[in-house]
């Protein structure tokens, strides 16, 4: 192990932090920017050969949340890889399945506070000063918001760090395996929770009309879907993208099938908007 991590490269990962979306894309997210964020980490810990080689591999991989969220999670990873190059027994999927669980819950808590409350609030207490011809209007919002984001990712980092620490230091009754664990089942729950709130699939293709004294009922495929079970066709969307991505079909061909199929389905009258 070349090192042990300092307050020097906690501090490097949270500037790092601040452009962790200038890479962002749409196969890996962040997946890139988050293992630009653990560079100065990955190189304080592992020499030079392989094992460096790995690991930065193993964390240039699908990576989203809220990007403010994101710095707890970054501190955890950084204890996790450090305490792995310490002969800790922390494999691949302890460190992924950790970090993977904890994404899809900080984001769902990060969105609402930080786009949803935050910054509204905010940008309509600056609004209101600038209506009023105050130069102090804008400058309050600029200073606050970033006083309040760069504040939460930089305390972010760090106390991520030290709760990472004291998880992978008790390692007794696998605490390790059911932190990983629960982390995964909680992820897959919200996920569970926000497929019918983000993806939605029409169907207005007509199946059946009933003309019964005078009055006419249309039933549509949406409507028979509808009735076995709201939500049933994203999470069958939603099922066989993971089974895609499962047998390494690219994320990007994905989208333009995806693409594809809708204007087609459009086309004939099957899909609607």
């Amino acid at each position: 192990m070349a090192g042990a991590i300092t307050k020097k490269d906690l501090n490097a990962a949270f500037r790092r932090s601040c452009i962790t979306q200038a890479a962002w894309n749409y196969e890996r997210m962040h997946g890139l920017g988050f293992c630009y964020e653990m560079i100065p980490a990955i190189k304080r810990i592992y020499p030079a050969g392989p094992e460096r080689a790995a690991a930065l591999k193993r964390h240039n991989e699908f990576m989203n949340s809220n990007p403010y969220m994101e710095a707890p999670i970054l501190g955890v990873t950084i204890a996790m890889e450090e305490k792995r190059a310490q002969g800790a027994p922390i494999d691949d999927a302890a460190i992924d399945g950790v970090k993977v669980g904890m994404m899809g819950p900080l984001a769902g808590v990060g969105d609402p506070i930080f786009w949803g409350t935050l910054r509204p609030v905010l940008a309509a207490f600056g609004a209101s000063l600038a209506a009023t011809k105050s130069i102090m209007g804008p400058i309050i919002f600029f200073v606050a918001w970033n006083v309040i984001r760069l504040g939460f990712r930089y305390w972010g980092v760090h106390f991520g760090y030290q709760q990472g620490t004291n998880i992978v230091n008790n390692l007794k009754g696998n605490l390790l395996q059911k932190l990983t664990e629960g982390a995964s089942i909680l992820g897959l729950f919200i996920m569970g929770v926000l497929v019918p709130r983000w993806t939605t699939m029409k169907f207005p293709m007509v199946v059946s009309r009933v003309t019964t004294n005078g009055k006419t009922t249309v039933t549509t495929l949406n409507d028979i879907f509808n009735e076995l079970l709201p939500g049933l066709m994203p999470l069958l969307l939603t099922f066989l993208v993971m089974w895609l991505l499962k047998r390494k079909v690219n994320a990007i061909w994905i989208i333009f099938g995806l693409f594809i199929v809708g204007i087609l389905g459009y086309g004939i009258g099957l899909f609607g908007i």
